[in-house]
């Protein structure tokens, strides 16, 4: 399985604003002058030791993960993150006709605005289906494209698969399970199998109680996963002062990890208030936390960002 970010941030999509550029463009310059820097040669090498938060961008766009598998290509929400991956498959396309599966998490907009941007799915000739467990998931679709609010209704093109929440079936050689998670307005994860290779899609869920028995379903739909994307929007403070919000943080996730024996965590729905230097301070912690409770081993651990791939 190929694996591929092209949305990470949640609730709404965040631009990197010319001021955050500017600090970025600033601190490079610092530390280019710290480093003694004389000759055009030196900058490129310089560059790849920059702090993340100063090279990289997480980026701005919200919840999209493609995961390719055989011939399988599904498509883990449709936040804005969709439409840049819908212009980059028309152009690997070649002209053929394009067939995606979308699974959805839920139907809050950060998880669908990009729909109506999907190139791929306004080509009659394209197969797009989209599968969720939400009551009513067709008709929340066709709302968002509704005139008042979108000028293009949602094309024929798209054809809707009701989920109940707690599934088991296949997108051609890939197995698939769901399970419902804690979130507002209700949110489900997906653990997908190809090969013998397992990735978790577990975005938008709050863990309130911590106590084995609380978790045990969880963990165990984690179980010996080789990745679990994993939503982390909150610090744990943040996670007490906006109880009920429906997320979670990074600690908790790696404690999960470590039980379920999962081999790679991705953390992703980074909250928009957070800029990448928070971001970047988030997850050294998270690392240090890590080391602490798993000094032998335990999950390798990343911080999504556009663009980030795994091959399994």
């Amino acid at each position: 399985m190929n694996i591929c970010f092209w949305g990470v941030r949640g609730s709404i999509g965040t631009a990197l604003k010319n001021s955050e550029v500017e600090l970025k463009i600033e601190e490079a310059l610092r530390l280019g002058v710290k480093a003694g820097l004389r000759e055009d040669s030196q900058v490129s090498a310089f560059m790849q030791e920059l702090p993340w938060y100063v090279r990289q961008t997480a980026g701005g766009d919200t919840a999209c993960v493609e995961i390719t598998a055989g011939d399988e290509r599904l498509i883990m929400d449709a936040g804005s993150g969709i439409r840049p991956l819908g212009l980059k498959l028309i152009q690997d396309s070649g002209g053929n006709p394009i067939k995606v599966a979308i699974l959805l998490s839920h139907t809050h907009w950060d998880h669908i605005c990009g729909i109506p941007f999907f190139v791929p799915g306004f080509n009659p000739r394209n197969t797009i289906t989209v599968y969720g467990a939400h009551s009513n998931l067709e008709e929340r679709l066709r709302d968002q494209q509704d005139s008042r609010f979108f000028p293009v209704p949602l094309p024929s093109t798209f054809k809707v698969v009701q989920l109940s929440g707690n599934d088991h079936f296949t997108v051609g050689d890939v197995e698939i399970e769901t399970i419902p998670l804690k979130h507002p307005g209700d949110s489900f994860g997906y653990r997908l199998t190809h090969n013998g290779k397992t990735v978790v899609y577990a975005t938008d869920s709050e863990y309130k109680d911590l106590s084995t028995e609380a978790l045990k379903p969880f963990v165990d739909f984690f179980q010996s996963a080789d990745l679990v994307i994993y939503d982390a929007q909150y610090t744990m403070v943040e996670n007490v002062e906006k109880e009920n919000w429906g997320h979670s943080n990074m600690f908790t996730g790696i404690d999960m990890a470590i039980e379920a024996g999962v081999k790679r965590m991705v953390f992703t729905h980074h909250d928009p208030v957070c800029d990448d230097k928070r971001l970047g301070d988030f997850f050294q912690k998270a690392e240090e936390y890590l080391r602490m409770y798993a000094p032998s081993g335990g999950p390798l651990i990343y911080l999504a960002y556009e663009g980030l791939g795994f091959t399994l």
